[in-house]
C-alpha cells in the first residue's frame, strides 16, 4: 500500500492538476493524505470535489509552518511505502511504477529513494531538464548534506519503517526533507535515481526558493540545530 502526503496551504492554481496526475497511478488500496494548514482560499473545496475514496483530508490546522504540516501528514499515513508531494507540481506517468520497483529490491528495512525531475515555471514551461543538474552535488553522504542538502522532499519516497526514528519531529530542524534523508542514511539507505518521475514547478512562492534565500548565518544556525537534533534523537534511542 502506498502512502502519499501532500502538505496544502492556499494551492487552489495547481492542486487539482498535482492531484489528478497522483490519483490516475494509484490502486485502490493506496491513499493520499491531504494536510491542509489555515488555507484561505479554494484549495479544500477543489480537493473536496474530486470526490475520491483515496484522498483523506485533514484540514483546520494552524501550523503555519511546511513542516510541520508534513509530519501530520505522516502520523496519518498507512502504507508501506510513503510518497511525499508538494501542491503544485505534476506526477509524470512513470512515477509510482518506478518506485514500486525500486522499493522491490530494496536491501534494508529502512530504504529512501531519490528521483529526479524537470523543472518547469509557473505556466509549465521547462526551465530544466534536470533538477539534480541544478544543484552543486546530488547524492548521499552525511557531511555532505548537512552541509548542502541534495535532499528534494517533492522527489522523495521512503519505507514505513523510517517512521519511528523521524517522528515526532524537533522543533528546530532546518527542513522536514533533509531530516528525513540523514537518518535514512543513519539507520538504513538512501539511493539516489537519476530517473525523472516529476515536473517540480519553481515559482515565487515555493518553499525551496524561500530556504535557498535565507541569509548564511541563519543557514549556518540551523544546520547547528541540525546536528543537534540528530544527536539527540540517536542518543534518546540508543537509550531506550
Amino acid at each position: 500500500m502506498l502512502s502519499v502526503c501532500l502538505a496544502s496551504h492556499n494551492g487552489e492554481r495547481y492542486i487539482r492538476q498535482q492531484l489528478e496526475s497522483i490519483l490516475c497511478q494509484l490502486d485502490p488500496a493506496d491513499e493520499v493524505i491531504v494536510s491542509d494548514d489555515s488555507s484561505t482560499d479554494a484549495t479544500l473545496e477543489i480537493v473536496r470535489a474530486l470526490n475520491d475514496p483515496r484522498i483523506r483530508i485533514y484540514p483546520d490546522n494552524r501550523f503555519y509552518s511546511p513542516i510541520f504540516n508534513f509530519e501530520n501528514a505522516l502520523r496519518h499515513a498507512q502504507g508501506d511505502i510513503i510518497i511525499l508531494s508538494d501542491q503544485d507540481d505534476i506526477w509524470l506517468p512513470n512515477k509510482v511504477a518506478v518506485i514500486r520497483e525500486h522499493f522491490a529490491v530494496k536491501t534494508t528495512p529502512v530504504y529512501l529513494l531519490v528521483l529526479d525531475a524537470e523543472v518547469i515555471d509557473e505556466v509549465g514551461h521547462l526551465l530544466h531538464s534536470s533538477l539534480f543538474k541544478t544543484f552543486r552535488r546530488f547524492g548521499p553522504g552525511m557531511a555532505a548534506n548537512i552541509f548542502d542538502n541534495s535532499y528534494i522532499g517533492c522527489c522523495m519516497a521512503f519505507s514505513r519503517e523510517l517512521l519511528p526514528y523521524a517522528l515526532p519531529f524537533p522543533r528546530h530542524i532546518p527542513m522536514h526533507d533533509m531530516w528525513l534523508g540523514l537518518l535514512a542514511e543513519l539507520y538504513g539507505t538512501s539511493e539516489f535515481v537519476p530517473v525523472t518521475t516529476l515536473r517540480y514547478r519553481k515559482h515565487s512562492g515555493s518553499t525551496t526558493e524561500f530556504c535557498i534565500r535565507c541569509m548564511p548565518w541563519t543557514q549556518i544556525k540551523r544546520r547547528f540545530w541540525l546536528l543537534w537534533c540528530l544527536a539527540g534523537r540517536y542518543l534518546a534511542r540508543r537509550m531506550s
